[in-house]
C-alpha cells in the first residue's frame, strides 16, 4: 500500500509566530500523516475478516476522515506561509473573483475574519466550488466536521489553540488572524485557484 508521505516546508521567520511554534506545529502535522497510515494499514488487516471486525472499522473508518483532513489541511496552512509574504497582485483573477462574489476584497476578507473567530477548535477556509465556479468561505469543525462536497480548498486558516496561543495567549486571536494575513504568501494561494479553476 502506498503511503502517505511528510511534506516539508521552507518556512522563513514569521510576524509574531514563533519559529518554536512552527517546529512543534510542524510535529503535530508529522502525527496526522503517521497516524493516516497506521489507520489504513490497520483497516486493510481487519477487512481480511470484515464480518467480525465490523465494529473496529466503522470506528476506523470514522477516524480516518479526522487524520486525513488533519493531514491536508496542515498542508495547505504551511505551504501558504512557505516562502515568505507576498502581496495578491491587483490583476489577479482570484482577486476578480473575490470582489464578483462578496462586493470587494476588504468585504470578503472582514467576513473571512469573522469565520475564522468562531468559538471553538477547528478551520476558516476559503474554497472554490466548481459546480456553481464561485467561492465559499466555511468553518469546519475540528479537522472535518463542515467540510464542503466536492469544493476545492484555496486558503485554510489554522484556528486551533496550538497555531497561536504559545505566542499569543488565548486572548489574542484577532492579533494571530492579523499576523497570518500579513505572513501569507498569496502566490501559493492564487495557485491554488488557477488549479481548481482550470479542472
Amino acid at each position: 500500500m502506498k503511503k502517505f508521505e511528510e511534506q516539508k516546508f521552507t518556512i522563513p521567520e514569521l510576524k509574531g509566530i514563533s519559529k518554536k511554534t512552527i517546529e512543534e506545529h510542524l510535529k503535530l502535522y508529522a502525527g496526522y500523516v503517521k497516524h493516516a497510515n497506521l489507520i489504513l494499514e490497520h483497516i486493510d488487516e481487519l477487512a481480511k475478516n470484515a464480518e467480525k471486525y465490523a465494529y473496529e472499522l466503522g470506528e476506523l473508518q470514522r477516524r480516518f476522515s479526522f487524520e486525513f483532513n488533519g493531514m491536508v489541511n496542515h498542508e495547505y496552512y504551511f505551504e501558504s506561509l512557505a516562502g515568505g509574504a507576498v502581496l495578491l497582485p491587483e490583476k489577479s483573477e482570484l482577486k476578480k473573483m473575490i470582489v464578483e462574489t462578496s462586493g470587494s476584497f476588504d468585504a470578503w476578507l472582514n467576513r473571512f475574519k469573522s469565520i475564522a473567530l468562531t468559538r471553538g477548535i477547528g478551520w476558516a477556509i476559503l474554497y472554490y466550488d466548481p459546480l456553481t465556479k464561485r467561492l465559499l468561505n466555511a468553518w469546519v469543525d475540528e479537522q472535518h466536521l463542515g467540510q464542503l462536497n466536492g469544493c476545492k480548498t484555496i486558503l485554510a486558516l489554522d484556528m486551533w489553540e496550538h497555531s497561536y496561543v504559545a505566542d499569543y495567549q488565548p486572548s489574542g486571536k484577532k492579533t494571530y488572524i492579523e499576523d497570518f494575513f500579513a505572513n501569507l504568501n498569496w502566490s501559493v494561494i492564487e495557485k491554488n485557484f488557477s488549479e481548481a479553476f482550470s479542472r
